[in-house]
């Protein structure tokens, strides 16, 4: 079993009875409340006192966590596991902590999977392998992790989201598109589907429902100067010289010193550039910056 000590804080111990399992409850205790270091200090006294129990590791370990000591909340876990060794929720917040505070990615794929082999359907351990997966570039395997996930609670719009953005990567749009439809009837006020959605209709040069998803994203997100830069854009190639102006200059007006130097270096523009309303828009925004 390994030791109770790298992590070494200090700090007034509470006046409890002197039974070592009283340590372990006021650390519980103290852990509910939210004061995460108090209570690792009453842990490390009930492992000092010679406690060595399921349940102190891994409430150990979850306090370790939020405070951000990861490696030492590893240990716990494993020392919980050792204890418990087909622990699911062990295994689990290992592979959160691998994914979610280190990116250590194929270490939480195999946490993840040792967890799986506990309960094999369980919703979040797959949806969670997925995002490792993902992570990784292993786009094919992400995908079956969360249809594995949505096989199991078909009503989670991360797991529609997440594989929507993992059939984007390998070219699927089609499929993408509607991976975020599903997103959108479980959250119709996401604004991230809707502006993913508008990335893959500008790419496939499908323009004008480029626009309408972005105009969707930007009636949750007024202030999203890209969605508004991007309408311009679309606008533009279409030949559609005031339509793109009025998206333009909605963008700008956000994001000045950025967008200026994109628009007057941006291809898609190049169809209007030359005209005059477009140079006296450029002109009054330098303008107003000075």
């Amino acid at each position: 079993m390994v030791e109770a000590s790298p992590v070494n804080m200090e700090g007034s111990l509470p006046k409890i009875d002197q039974d070592r399992y009283s340590w372990y409850q006021e650390g519980k205790n103290l852990e509910r409340e939210g004061f995460y270091e108090e209570a690792v200090v009453c842990y490390n006294q009930a492992v000092a006192n010679g406690v060595d129990e399921y349940w102190l590791w891994y409430d150990r370990g979850s306090a370790l966590r939020e405070l951000g000591y990861y490696d030492e909340a590893i240990t716990s876990f494993q020392n919980a596991l050792e204890l418990r060794p087909y622990d699911y929720w062990s295994r689990y917040n290992q592979g959160c902590i691998f994914l979610e505070d280190l990116d250590e990615f194929e270490r939480a794929i195999s946490a993840f999977e040792n967890a799986l082999t506990i309960r094999k359907h369980d919703y979040w351990a797959c949806f969670r392998l997925g995002d490792a997966l993902r992570h990784l570039g292993k786009y094919e395997q992400a995908i079956a992790s969360y249809n594995r996930a949505l096989s199991s609670y078909s009503n989670d719009y991360w797991g529609w989201f997440r594989r929507g953005d993992a059939l984007r990567k390998l070219g699927r749009y089609d499929q993408a598109i509607v991976s975020y439809d599903r997103a959108l009837e479980i959250r119709p006020d996401d604004f991230w589907s809707h502006y993913k959605q508008g990335d893959i209709f500008r790419f496939l040069q499908r323009y004008q429902d480029a626009i309408a998803s972005y105009q969707k994203a930007v009636k949750l997100n007024p202030e999203d100067e890209y969605a508004w830069y991007n309408c311009a854009c679309c606008a533009a190639l279409q030949g559609k010289k005031y339509l793109a102006l009025d998206y333009l200059e909605r963008a700008l007006h956000i994001s000045p010193a950025q967008f200026l130097s994109f628009a007057q270096t941006d291809s898609d523009f190049d169809a209007i550039e030359a005209s005059k309303e477009f140079q006296e828009l450029i002109a009054s925004i330098s303008l107003n910056r000075t």
